[in-house]
Parts: C-alpha cells; structure tokens; sequence
C-alpha cells in the first residue's frame, strides 16, 4: 500500500460574474495546480508530481488567488495544460494500489466536482483519508481543525518549501504524514471523525450545530469573501449556500442568514480574529433557521429595512 499525499490549488470565480453564470455543474473552484508526493508503506518520502492546469472555464485568474500562489495567469497560459490530460499523467504517476491522504476536506471535493465537470470518472478518489483527524488523534488529542504551519511548529518540522502551492503544502504534509501510525489511524479514523467539533452549549447559544476553524485568510475582507463564497457549506451537503447581508457584531463578530436549495436556512455567525504571522483566523458557527440567533438576526434586518418617520414641524 502507498499513500499519496494531495494537495491542490484552484481559480475561483467573482461571484455573480459572467464565469460562474455559465458554469453548468456548480463548482468550489477550477482546479489550476496538482501537487502530490508518494509515502510509502513505511513511511519513507519518495517522489513528487506537480502540474500547472490551464483553466478552461474560469480563465480569468482571480487576482487574490494570485497573490496567494503567486501563480501567474501568464504562466498557466503557457505551461498548464488540459486538466484531463493533467488527470492522465497523475493516474499514470501514481501507479498501483493507493490511499489519500489530504491536510482538510476540501481538497477532494473540489477534485471530485472538477472531474463530474468533466464527464470523468472519480471511482478512483474514493478511498481518501484527512490527515488532520489522524494528527489530532495521535498527538494532543484535540479535535479542532490546525493549520498545516502549525502541525509543523508541533512535530518540529522546519518549512523548507514555499505555503500555498500545492507541491510544497503537500510535501510539508507528508513530512508529518511520515512521522504517524498511518495504518492505526486509518483503523480509528471513525472514531476520529467522531471527535470533530461539536458546539459547547456554555459558550455557544443553542441550537447551533456546528463548528469550523479556518486559517489563513491575508485580511478581514478576504475571510468575509471566503465565508460568503467557498466556505459557506452546507451542513447537511457541504454544497455552498447563498449568504444575505452580512450584520456586524460587537468582537470582530459577523452573523448572516444562510439557505441551501436543498435543506433550507440556517443562521452562520464568524469571529474574524488576527494572527502573529499577519493573516486572520475566522470561526465559524452555523445554527438552525429557526433559532434564537437566526430570530435576532431577522429582528435586526426589519429594523435597518424599517422606515424612519419625519418629525413634523409645529407652525408658530
């Protein structure tokens, strides 16, 4: 058995512009970098596999996309090729029987809509595993989401390759996947799953239902855009939702009504907080629609939507 470990980058439209409109298949984004490196079954670092993809549907790269990859859109246009040719070369790289092994959950999901956006099979990612279950489980025990900076600073890891592009985030990954009970945690993973966050009713108000930690976010109003656009999930379906307006709160504190086609409305409230390396961090609450929090957030809204009366002016 070999575990290959993935990471990938990927183009997000604007949302509302003429890109997403033709988007048959609804996706989180255009995937325009793969990067992988294989462990073997023990557990040594072995070869790498990187390809730049030009985007065939979202073509105009997005500028905060850019900045975070340093991908240019330049370079995708004279070096990336076809993602299913970029498909082919991975599968034929990878080789025999293997596992995934990801830092989060995004990863898969964008690769498994990029491939039904293509017509392509995706059998073949099915069998896939989230690294952070298994490092929380078989160091701290905790059960909140870590960024993959610090599972490093933990493990004692010096970065030596650049973040936010997909090989170096999936070589750092592996570098951690190679020091873990890779087979142990594949036979608990169940149980890890069961230890993701789940709402403390003494801090959180009722009926909230679930709980996220997201890092990594350059400022304030790229966290917001993230939680409007990609990171707005479903509970249920992990499908992004539409957001209405967003309602500042005393803290750095954001709440908007959120509705998925599928499984209706809910209410999201995020804690944008700063961090020492420069980036934000956001907190993510998500309560049933019809909650005290959702209730508050609608007697809020009819009070901002509500008329204000003119004073009348007494003659004499």
């Amino acid at each position: 058995m070999q575990y290959i470990v993935l990471d990938m980058e990927w183009n997000q439209a604007w949302p509302g512009s003429a890109a997403a409109r033709r988007l048959e298949t609804p996706i989180h984004g255009e995937i325009i970098q793969i990067g992988a490196v294989r462990v073997s079954a023990e557990r040594e670092v072995r070869d790498e596999f990187q390809i730049l993809i030009r985007p065939k549907y979202i073509r105009k790269l997005n500028s905060k996309v850019s900045k975070l990859t340093g991908i240019k859109e330049a370079v995708l246009k004279e070096q990336g090729v076809e993602f299913p040719a970029a498909i082919e070369a991975f599968r034929r790289w990878i080789g025999g029987e293997f596992v995934f092994l990801t830092w989060g959950y995004d990863d898969i999901r964008i690769l498994r809509e990029n491939l039904l956006l293509y017509s392509m099979d995706s059998a073949w990612v099915e069998k896939w595993y989230n690294a952070q279950l298994i490092f929380n489980a078989q160091t701290d025990g905790g059960s909140m989401q870590k960024a993959l900076l610090t599972a490093l600073e933990i493990m004692g890891i010096e970065p030596t390759r650049p973040a936010h592009d997909a090989l170096g985030d999936a070589y750092h990954t592996s570098l951690i996947c190679a020091r873990l009970d890779l087979e142990k945690g594949m036979r608990e993973y169940s149980a890890a799953k069961e230890k993701q966050p789940k709402p403390q009713q003494s801090d959180l108000l009722p009926d909230c239902i679930g709980r996220q930690v997201f890092e990594g976010f350059a400022d304030r109003a790229d966290a917001i855009e993230a939680m409007t656009g990609e990171k707005n999930a479903c509970p249920e379906c992990g499908r992004q939702m539409t957001a209405q307006q967003w309602l500042s709160q005393p803290g750095s504190r954001y709440m908007t009504r959120a509705t998925c086609k599928k499984h209706g409305g809910y209410l999201v409230r995020i804690r944008i907080q700063p961090q020492d390396d420069g980036t934000v961090r956001v907190g993510r609450l998500v309560y049933t629609g019809d909650s005290e929090a959702a209730k508050s957030y609608d007697r809020l809204i009819a009070l901002r939507e509500k008329p204000r009366r003119r004073r009348r002016r007494r003659n004499g």
